[in-house]
């Protein structure tokens, strides 16, 4: 006998392509998915039953890269970068990543929880059940700290993923002084993050305005002498030979890599390393280089998808423009697209045995849509057709109304 089970649905499973199921069931026991397949094949109980009415159901959706905890805003480095300032003339002046440091480190942990917990509902709205949150604008310990502490109690009504990324940008007081910058974080803060459990992986900016190659190196060896997973900002603005060093690492991924070249790519290919694609940022920046979607393709790739929300490159709140932006900007299918907010971003956090597709044993987190065909997520750029959201295989509370009237979630 299963927990539950949604019956009267169409399936997109994600396992290959849309792996679409026609009129079928999803059931769940113990929080995990315990059958799935068409009505026809059913033969199982459930102590609860929901009618979807014919909804769509996909796994729910994976944002793999985002900065979502933070204080203040950047809004008028906006008006400066339509006014003609570049993304680099902006940090080298001040602005950039170190006034958003400034903002954050300002923000007691109460503060940055209640704005942070405000900013997350968009993706709870639109059907995201796995989020990455890394840290980066703290770079001090107290502060980087303090925003891992955040994003872990971010938990309740989504997984969180928690990265470090202490290389993020040169604070201040070490102007001048990026190598002694790097040994701070590497023999201070990256450890106090790992012996209070407050990181799942380790991230680091490698760019001509922020890390080398060789600094971007001592963090990834830290972090494999601490046992954590690598993931790489990698050449959003010039190759800096970041995708093949992110490889040699066995990063999760690799992010941006609007200049990552071929040999890079083939590095990947070998290591299975997932690039992560970010149309928010070039979109934001008014990018015209394009990531090597060819080359990714060719070399069989997995390419995930990410808000990559953050004050200052890609204030984005809305995992479901991504699809569309993937599709637009950088000529993706929809079936890519989704499969870059499931399969691939969940592989690009490690998660890939729980989260991602439709499967038996998986994590019961999925979504009911209110569509006719998968490609409508992409295809409406700032609808919102999300009906219902399962989370361990139950409703989270903003459905759980619904559900306990004996109702599917949010199909009155």
């Amino acid at each position: 006998m299963h927990d539950a089970a949604w019956v009267n649905a169409q399936l997109a499973t994600m396992v290959s392509g849309y792996g679409t199921v026609v009129d079928g069931v999803v059931a769940v026991s113990d929080g995990k998915i315990s059958w799935v397949g068409p009505r026809s094949a059913w033969r199982g109980g459930a102590r609860e039953e929901h009618d979807a009415r014919g909804a769509w159901i996909t796994p729910g959706l994976v944002d793999c890269h985002t900065h979502l905890v933070y204080a203040g805003n950047r809004a008028h480095e906006f008006e400066l970068r339509l006014k003609g300032a570049s993304y680099e003339d902006i940090a080298r002046a001040g602005g950039g990543i170190v006034s958003t440091v400034k903002a954050t480190r300002a923000a007691s942990e109460a503060e940055l929880f209640r704005i942070s917990r405000r900013r997350i509902q968009s993706w709870l709205d639109q059907g995201a059940t796995a989020i990455e949150i890394k840290s980066g604008y703290g770079l001090d310990r107290d502060t980087e700290l303090r925003m891992l502490r955040v994003a872990r109690r971010l938990g309740e009504d989504i997984t969180v993923k928690t990265t470090f990324l202490g290389a993020h940008a040169l604070p201040p007081e070490y102007a001048g002084r990026a190598d002694d910058y790097i040994d701070f974080v590497c023999e201070e803060v990256l450890p106090a993050a790992a012996q209070e459990g407050l990181a799942d992986a380790v991230d680091a900016f490698c760019e001509r305005i922020a890390f080398n190659a060789s600094q971007t190196q001592k963090v990834f060896e830290t972090a494999k002498a601490l046992k954590l997973p690598v993931k790489l900002h990698a050449d959003q603005l010039s190759d800096c030979g970041g995708a093949a060093l992110a490889a040699r690492f066995r990063a999760l991924s690799a992010d941006h890599m609007e200049f990552s070249s071929e040999s890079g790519i083939a590095a990947m290919a070998r290591e299975g390393t997932v690039a992560v694609l970010l149309p928010g940022a070039f979109y934001f920046l008014r990018e015209t280089k394009l990531p090597p979607i060819d080359a990714l393709r060719r070399e069989g790739v997995p390419m995930a998808l990410a808000t990559d929300h953050n004050p200052g490159s890609s204030p984005v709140c809305a995992p479901l423009a991504i699809l569309n932006m993937a599709c637009t900007l950088f000529r993706l299918t929809p079936e890519e697209a989704l499969a870059g907010m499931t399969k691939h971003a969940a592989r690009a956090l490690g998660l890939q045995a729980s989260h991602g597709t439709l499967e038996p044993g998986k994590a019961a987190d999925f979504v009911l849509w209110d569509i006719a065909s998968p490609a409508e997520l992409a295809y409406a750029l700032g609808a919102n057709p999300c009906a219902g959201r399962v989370l361990a295989g139950r409703t989270p509370r903003q459905t759980r109304a619904a559900a306990d009237a004996g109702e599917p979630p949010g199909l009155a």
